[in-house]
């Protein structure tokens, strides 16, 4: 009996620390992800860009309240990216053991984030259930400027890109075409969003599309996958870098959580992405 007691004291003991990682660990853990993009149509103007991606901040999810928020801003920082860039979900409405933080409260925070081109913001699903308006008006009051569905001309010594922010795929209008409309003819451009099922959408011509929303799955099981995505192209759109009929897109796995308080093999990250022009 008593290789029975060990391997059942063993098979418990290894379930108690699963739980404790996915549950306690990894979700309070906090990383910065370089990452190195090479693109054919990238401006070699622009080559080396640092671009800071900030996604599914969810701020006041368990492990998630203002105080991360400040060590999120300062690692940032740290990174040095000359473009920082949130693509919404600011706040939580419905993950386990919570507790609602207003985006005043985490607007005041985040304008001091610091990029020589700027800090741009799109809203999220979860902005938009709370009230677009307030917390666009929270995030603008503090001098970062929410894109949605907006384009703006941005310049860094001689490179120069449209960064055009489209709104949530499934509560805004996210209304592509009349945002690439806004665009200058001779400059490349950069689009960033929440949800990254709008990319189907986004012409070929596009240097670059940045997205958030599906939280890499928050739980990656070797053999079976990520169990949970919400995207309705399942994990076709799940996380990173996604190449498809010549078309790039990146989605960050983000910092905060939803639905319950859980990362497992998927851990928050602050993501930075250096584009350079493929040889």
């Amino acid at each position: 009996m008593k290789p029975l007691i060990w391997v059942a004291m063993f098979i418990i003991g290894l379930g108690i620390t699963l739980v404790g990682w996915a549950f306690w660990l990894e979700p309070a853990s906090l990383r910065v992800a370089e990452n190195r993009l090479s693109i054919s149509t990238w401006p070699s103007t622009c080559d080396g860009l640092r671009i800071a991606v900030l996604a599914d901040l969810h701020i006041g999810s368990p492990f998630n309240g203002l105080d991360r928020l400040n060590e999120v801003i300062e690692q940032t920082n740290k990174a040095a990216p000359d473009l920082v860039l949130l693509p919404g979900d600011f706040v939580i409405q419905d993950v386990v053991g919570g507790t609602f933080v207003p985006p005043e409260e985490a607007a005041k925070r985040l304008k001091n984030l610091h990029a020589p081109i700027g800090v741009f913001a799109v809203l999220g699903n979860h902005d938009w259930v709370l009230g677009a308006d307030r917390v666009k008006a929270a995030l603008e009051t503090n001098g970062i400027p929410v894109l949605d569905d907006k384009s703006q001309l941005i310049t860094h010594n001689s490179c120069q890109l449209n960064l055009v922010g489209i709104s949530d795929f499934a509560e805004g209008p996210h209304a592509v075409k009349a945002a690439l409309a806004l665009t200058t003819a001779s400059a490349p451009t950069l689009v960033f969003t929440h949800n990254p099922d709008v990319f189907p959408e986004i012409p070929k011509e596009i240097a670059l599309t940045i997205a958030g929303h599906t939280h890499g799955g928050q739980v990656f099981i070797p053999g079976l996958g990520r169990l949970v995505i919400p995207s309705k192209y399942g994990d076709r759109y799940a996380i990173g870098h996604i190449q498809e009929l010549g078309k790039h897109l990146f989605v960050s796995s983000g910092i905060g959580t939803s639905i319950l308080p859980v990362r497992f093999l998927v851990p928050p990250e602050i993501t930075v992405l250096e584009v350079f022009r493929e040889p």
